[in-house]
Formats: C-alpha cells, structure tokens, sequence
C-alpha cells in the first residue's frame, strides 16, 4: 500500500531544513512517497505522526545512499596505500595472472587426497600459515584443554580416595568429620573448582599454598611430574609458533617495491627489457639477487601443447649478473638477444601475445638473518614500449647525502625505439654488413634508390650520413650512422664515388 504525504508540512525548524538540503537528492521540496506493507500498518501504540515519520524514513535512505556513494568513490579511486596493491577478486575479474602485483600466488590447491591428514602431520607449519585469529584460538584452546584435562585426572584421584567424602565446612567452628582417610592426596579439595585451580597451579608452577600435594597417593605424585613436563612442552610449542609466525620474512617483503610497469627501450645498441626494484627500509637486503622466468604456451616438436611452460630469463644490473648492491633502487636489464624468448616479438606482437614475467627478489634480511623473497609479475598491457625510467636518486649539496625520490619510482618517459622485434633489426644489420646488402635493401624498398651522381654529391656535401626512420621514431640505438660509414666504405659506385644514404623516411611496413 502507498501513502503519498502531502506537501503542506508543520513549520520546520532551521536546523530541519538544513539538513533537509543537505540530504535531498535533487534539492527542491516535493511530496515523498512511503512504501508501507500490511505489516508494518501504524499500531493504536504508535505516538509518532505520519509526518514525523516519513521524514525519519527519508533521512535514513538518504543516509543510506550517501553511505553507498562515499563507498564507492572510496574504492574507485585507490590511495596511497593499495597503490601498490591489487586485490585478488579484482585481479580475478579483469586479466588472468598468475603472481598477483603485491606478490600473492593465484594458485588453489583442490582435489587433494587424504588433505586434513597431510595438514595435521605438519601441525607447525600449518598453524604458522594459518591467519592469526586460528592460531591465536589454537593457543588458547591448548592451555585450556590442558588444565580441564587434568583437572579432571586430579578430581578422579580425589573422589577414588574418598576425599571428598566430608561435610564442606559452613562454619570455621565446625569440626569436619573425615569419612575414610584424615591424610588426602591434595589437601583443601572440595571439588572440581579446587582441582582445576590446583592444575593451574601445578602446571605454571605458580607456587602451593595451603593446597598441596601429600604422600599419601603415589598416582597423584606421578601425574603431578606428568602434568609439569607437558605444561613446558605445551609452552615451548606455542611460543615457538606465535614467535615463528611474527618473524616470518614474508612480512618484510612488503617494503621491497616493484614498478608499474615494465618498460623495453634500447641500452648500448640492444633492445632490453626493463623493470625497476626498491627498497623501503634503512636495513638492507644482503646477498641480493633476482630472477625472472615468463610464463606461456608452447607446443613441442611433437605437438605436445604446454600451457603453463616456465622458462628462465637472464636478468641483473647489466643484464648479465644477477646478483645486486642492493642500497638504492636498481633497474634490472633483460638483454633481448638470440637466446631470448622475447627476441621475435615486435610491438604489434606483444599486443597479441598471451604471457606473464614472473620476477622475484631474493636475500637475506639484515637484522634477522632470514632468507625473504619478494614477488610481482608483467603481463603484455603492463610492459610499455619505448619507455624508460627516470632517475630517482639525487645528490644534495646542502646535507651531503644521495636522495632517493619515491615519487618517481613508476615514472617513465618516451624515447626512440624501433617497433619491430630485435630479430627483424639484427637481420638489417647483418644484411647491412654483406657486400651486397645495400643493393638488396634499395631493390626491395627498404632504403631509398639514388637515380643521379648528382644527387650523391649533394648528399654527400650536405653532410646527411643518412639514418633509418622508422615512422615517427628514428632509431638511436639500432641502424646508426657508424654502420652506414663502415658500408659506404666497402661499396663504391661504378662512377667511383660512395654510396650515401639519403635522410629520408623509410617504408617500414614490409621490414618492422
């Protein structure tokens, strides 16, 4: 049933139509309509006036949809603290990976055969790699069940003795008349309370007052020595469990950075494969060193199809060593060579290419000694081409120490890179390098044909020594102007003059 309020209303108060503009979606004044079902009909009980209550109903949804929007405009913009961060359902939904960015592995173990069994085995390892809220239950639950557990033991001694077989004391002038034995196994046992604070007591060693252990019981002396060996092995286990799990090395992981992105770019004439590590904390990663594998589909010579093959990639500061000085952040260098499983990609390719760089950074932590391992991975829409990082650690000369800026870390810029793939471009150059490589190169289209002497003097007195474009992007690092010297030294015309290329732009299509 629908009541619709009418729009003459009591006078309100300034303070009521203040936040009637504050909480009003479109801010003019208008009949409000309650959905009322058959149950929720006013009662003869109910004090409040329709109109007082429809305004309280209205101020609740518009609580609740400023709530929802705060929410969400919350969790669509992300902070500075999961800037780094990417969640495992969010992750999920937009792109497959393996490694998620902040180092989580998106494997799930399922159908595993006998799998409680296998846990309870390892009870050590798996209470350490369980959340803290089952190892904190865990730990409180063992000296519980211990002391109820002998506390039971110890009030089956008393009761098979007969010591609980006297009247409890009402009156400190009464006498108690001892049924069977005036010397009991544990003096002042009333019942179940005293022998599990008696327990308590034995276990921790806290210290026996006027309760007390006799000779009269040679069972109660024996779980007595029982009950204090398992009350250390109890403690030994827990601490070394709660002391294990807040030194594990994978919380200090979370201080060693990886960037955005991966960048590929050309260093010293080779196209390289790029990504940036830092750390955050004064104590350093000794014995640094990192590793890179990619992971994609490959099929066998015998057509065997390999979905998820791993193949190692040779990484280090120079693309070469591994191992790092570890004291500010480093760019570490995948040189794309032949032995590369990269080196037949160009950047049309890695558009289309299904894949994942899995890199890690291993070493031992300073201050605890401990081996820590961290994780991130690339995929293809994460690795940008023609990018390079900017530098982010400067002098200062006004304290004297070398700044590094955080800020900086995941910026890059544009530079001169060739589009096609590194294979493509050693091709060039090696076809370059023959005799007859440049009448090839002219004859195919790749270069630009000289019709006339004429033209070759210009060139040549117009000083161009003559660079490869490749579209918008000249290519600083690939085909140069030391190669077409070297070329142009060995190759002479039939009029006796050299070859020179002419500064023009190239048709790159057929060749990157």
């Amino acid at each position: 049933m629908t009541k619709i309020m009418d729009e003459r209303r009591p006078p309100e108060s300034p303070g009521d139509l203040a936040w009637t503009k504050l909480l009003d979606d479109n801010g003019t004044p208008g009949p409000v309509i309650v959905k009322i079902d058959d149950s929720q009909k006013e009662s003869p009980t109910s004090s409040d006036p329709p109109q007082i209550a429809g305004r309280r109903q209205s101020i609740l949804g518009a609580f609740q949809r400023q709530i929802r929007l705060s929410l969400k405009a919350v969790s669509d913009s992300p902070g500075p603290i999961t800037r780094y961060r990417q969640t495992r359902f969010s992750s999920r939904r937009v792109r497959k990976r393996v490694i998620f960015k902040h180092g989580d592995c998106n494997v799930v173990q399922g159908n595993v055969a006998k799998r409680r069994r296998r846990y309870m085995q390892d009870i050590f390892t798996t209470l350490v790699d369980a959340q803290w809220r089952w190892t904190l239950l865990v730990f409180a639950l063992s000296f519980l069940l211990s002391w109820t557990a002998f506390g039971i033991i110890w009030w089956l001694i008393a009761y098979t003795h007969g010591d609980l077989d006297h009247l409890e004391p009402q009156d400190p002038h009464v006498q108690l008349i001892q049924n069977k034995s005036a010397n009991p196994c544990v003096t002042e046992i009333y019942g179940f309370t005293s022998c599990f604070l008696f327990s308590v007591e034995t276990q921790h060693t806290i210290g026996y007052g006027n309760r007390y252990i006799t000779e009269e019981c040679p069972e109660a002396i024996f779980i007595m020595c029982l009950q204090s060996i398992m009350g250390v092995f109890i403690q030994a286990f827990m601490v070394g469990i709660v002391f294990a799990k807040l030194s594990r090395p994978k919380k200090r992981a979370q201080t060693l950075l990886f960037s955005r992105n991966a960048v590929i770019c050309h260093r010293d004439g080779v196209p390289c494969l790029m990504f940036r590590v830092g750390d955050m904390r004064k104590s350093h990663i000794i014995e640094a060193h990192v590793r890179a594998q990619i992971i994609r589909k490959k099929v066998t010579k015998e057509n065997e199809v390999l979905p998820f093959y791993q193949q190692e990639l040779q990484v280090g500061a120079d693309g070469r060593e591994d191992r790092l000085m570890f004291i500010w952040p480093t760019t570490i260098v995948h040189r794309i060579d032949k032995h590369s499983p990269l080196y037949a990609l160009s950047a049309q390719d890695m558009l289309k290419e299904r894949f994942e760089i899995v890199v890690m950074l291993e070493g031992v932590v300073e201050s605890t000694g401990m081996t820590t391992q961290a994780r991130s991975s690339y995929l293809p829409s994460e690795i940008l081409w023609g990018h390079r990082f900017e530098h982010v650690v400067a002098f200062r000369k006004e304290t004297g120490e070398y700044e590094v800026d955080y800020t900086l870390f995941n910026n890059t810029y544009e530079v001169d890179t060739p589009l096609c793939s590194a294979k493509q471009l050693d091709e060039l150059r090696a076809e370059l390098n023959t005799p007859n490589g440049l009448e090839r190169l002219c004859s195919s289209g790749l270069l630009p044909r000289v019709s006339s002497a004429a033209s070759l003097e210009a060139s040549e007195e117009s000083g161009d020594s003559g660079r490869l474009q490749m579209r918008s992007c000249s290519v600083p690092n690939g085909i140069t102007e030391t190669h077409h010297q070297q070329v142009n030294g060995q190759k002479k015309t039939h009029s006796g003059r050299r070859l020179s290329i002419k500064h023009e732009a190239v048709p790159v299509d057929s060749m990157c």
